[in-house]
């Protein structure tokens, strides 16, 4: 993980003055796209802005996650999928409107292996994701793909918690 200075700092300025030179090109942000993907959403925006990089948005729909207790039916791909896209296109309108490049992939398997996938595929250079804090149980019984992609990661990966927000508030 990288430590906030590191992260803030300026990048050197390429030469004939024009572009900022900044080894960190493309920032993947790997999210469920739920309204708890917000504190991970905000950071991956702000490091985007101050590095001058591209924000790829990748969302993984996990195809063989099973039923939640009593649910009578698994949601079809192809309205999580709709769902996703509309937006994931709302975070490219914010970028937009804040200045940072955003391009988005919603891609369909297990979270941790193809958020790897997806950061070589696009030559990522940074990760970035929420954990969702479920505490020692959670992550026995439900895993944790923030964990495993920190672990398994060739690149800089930052985790974000949940209530990032709320800490920084106070």
């Amino acid at each position: 993980m990288l430590s906030a200075p590191e992260i803030g700092a300026t990048p050197p300025q390429a030469s004939g003055g024009a572009e900022r030179a900044s080894p960190v090109r493309t920032i993947l942000l790997a999210t469920d796209l739920s309204p708890t993907s917000g504190p991970a959403t905000n950071e991956a925006f702000d490091i985007a802005r101050r590095l001058g990089a591209h924000l790829l948005v990748v969302s993984v729909i996990d195809t063989s996650a099973p039923r939640l207790p009593g649910a009578r039916f698994a949601p079809r791909v192809d309205q999580v999928r709709d769902r996703r896209q509309a937006s994931a296109q709302e975070l490219v309108q914010r970028g937009r409107r804040e200045g940072v490049p955003v391009t988005f992939l919603v891609w369909e398997g297990e979270p941790g292996d193809s958020i790897l996938e997806a950061a070589r595929a696009e030559d990522a250079d940074m990760v970035i994701l929420g954990s969702h804090g479920r505490g020692p149980i959670g992550r026995l019984i439900l895993g944790s793909v923030s964990q495993y992609v920190a672990q398994h990661a060739l690149i800089p990966v930052v985790v974000v918690p949940r209530d990032a927000e709320a800490g920084a508030a106070q």
